[in-house]
């Protein structure tokens, strides 16, 4: 890596007593510490914001009335005094020590505006949605990839392009796609690092699933009004990727405990989706292959470097929130 780059973390959360600290541990076993943490917290009621208190934060607070995606983002890169800016959501948690390291470092080319990084699921997660996120987040690194798609559960930017560039705040979702896709037509380069990796947990219930997707696929019809989501489509999706995660835990042997939600979140993730276009065919072909798509390739394998990096120890720092 080229010269250490300062660095803010901005965290979005919302009722995140079970994650936040694991999370806020995280960073700062990170081998490159950030300048600041910033937490925008959209009217927690939980026990989050006492567990934050513990930790070396600064804390902006909006209400659940105030609160879009883009609003809390755009809130959080204002405060932030560095250079670069990464963004976590409140309920993932940094997998190695060199994270913040790996997802900073395509920084050294200038022409770099937005880098995102690796994401798996928990072992709580549905099969489907872990498999889904390997499917979106693949082992091998991409620079400068042909389509907008990145995730700002994990991701970082450069200040000077938001100051430029603002999230959008009234998209009831994928903030960070319309922005990527922004971005890009200005120039700017989209990097995928595999090594910087978090686990995601998404502990929803169906009902939570339905609604993610729904909104997402609103989003996105707003972001590309041409696209369409069409009921042949929903049904050629759903039978496909039923099959695919069926296929699939057949082989790791855990079929029979996981069929009922890998149906279950198949139909809610289409349902949603269908609902929120409401009509149509998305044109988007890479988009389309990110969102969707089961994957033909495995994506098990870990590159060899992988076992020699320092995984951080949470069962030997969480102890720390308790005091």
């Amino acid at each position: 890596m080229g010269k250490q780059k300062e660095y803010s973390v901005i965290i979005r959360c919302f009722n995140e007593e079970k994650h936040i600290a694991r999370l806020l541990s995280g960073i700062l076993e990170q081998t490159l510490r950030p300048k600041e943490i910033i937490v925008v917290d959209s009217g927690s009621t939980d026990a989050t914001l006492s567990i934050v208190s513990h930790f070396p934060v600064k804390v902006l607070k909006i209400s659940k009335e105030e609160f879009s995606f883009g609003r809390s983002l755009n809130i959080g890169c204002e405060t932030a005094t560095s250079q670069f800016l990464i963004i976590a959501s409140g309920h993932v948690y940094p997998v190695y020590k060199d994270w913040a390291e790996q997802l900073l470092k395509p920084f050294d080319d200038e022409k770099v505006g937005l880098v995102y990084g690796k994401q798996r699921g928990s072992d709580s997660s549905f099969y489907s949605e872990r498999r889904l996120l390997m499917k979106w987040f693949p082992e091998v690194s991409q620079n400068g990839q042909k389509h907008p798609f990145c995730n700002n559960a994990n991701a970082a930017i450069r200040r000077r392009i938001w100051e430029e560039i603002k999230y959008n705040e009234e998209l009831t979702g994928l903030e960070d796609l319309e922005w990527a896709k922004n971005i890009t037509q200005k120039g700017y380069k989209i990097v995928y690092e595999s090594k910087a990796e978090v686990i995601h947990v998404h502990n929803e219930s169906y009902s939570q699933i339905f609604h993610r997707y729904y909104r997402e696929a609103m989003a996105l019809k707003r972001i590309y009004p041409e696209e369409r989501f069409s009921r042949k489509e929903f049904v050629r999706l759903l039978i496909s990727n039923i099959y695919s995660d069926s296929v699939a835990a057949l082989k790791e042997k855990k079929f029979c405990r996981n069929i009922k939600d890998i149906i279950m979140f198949r139909l809610l993730q289409f349902l949603g989706t269908y609902r929120g276009f409401r009509s149509g065919n998305i044109e988007m072909n890479l988009l389309k292959d990110r969102f969707y798509y089961p994957s033909e390739k495995s994506n098990n394998h870990k590159s060899a470097t992988d076992s020699d990096r320092l995984k951080i120890r949470y069962s030997e720092i969480i102890h720390k929130t308790d005091k």
